[in-house]
């Protein structure tokens, strides 16, 4: 993993549809009109419904999981969030567009015999749009 520090990885493009913005939605309570209500999210300066900002951060495990041949620990029992050190949510993704993420990983250190730390660079950016949905850099524990 050390090696692989530095390295951009990208992944395949997926789809952000309003049924996964309106499951987010019943998830979370969070119902507000810009997210689940198309005419009248049509007529906000975004002119339809987007998803929500923390619906985009939920996307990094799906998005992760469609980055070919991207470097894992071989070992690896399993993963879990740690937390972020910053998240800057910049353009909001509407229904229907198409995301992918790239993924720098920053540093990894392994912080008690078979635990690990890693700290990435995560940028999801929105099909034909110059400036990214959301940058974060994220930290994440993994266990062998």
């Amino acid at each position: 993993m050390k090696e692989s520090i530095g390295t951009e990885q990208v992944s395949d493009w997926v789809e952000v549809t309003q049924a996964m913005i309106d499951q987010f939605a019943e998830a979370t309570g969070d119902h507000q009109f810009i997210h689940v209500d198309p005419v009248r999210a049509a007529q906000t300066p975004f002119g339809g419904t987007i998803a929500h900002g923390f619906l985009t951060l939920s996307l990094m495990p799906l998005l992760s999981s469609k980055v070919p041949n991207a470097p894992r620990l071989a070992n690896a029992k399993m993963g879990v969030n740690y937390g972020g050190n910053k998240v800057r949510f910049l353009t909001p993704v509407r229904s229907g567009s198409r995301v992918r993420g790239r993924f720098k990983l920053l540093s990894f250190e392994e912080k008690r015999p078979g635990q690990f730390q890693q700290t990435s660079e995560f940028t999801v950016e929105i099909e034909g749009q110059d400036k990214p949905a959301l940058i974060a850099e994220w930290i994440s524990q993994v266990f062998a």
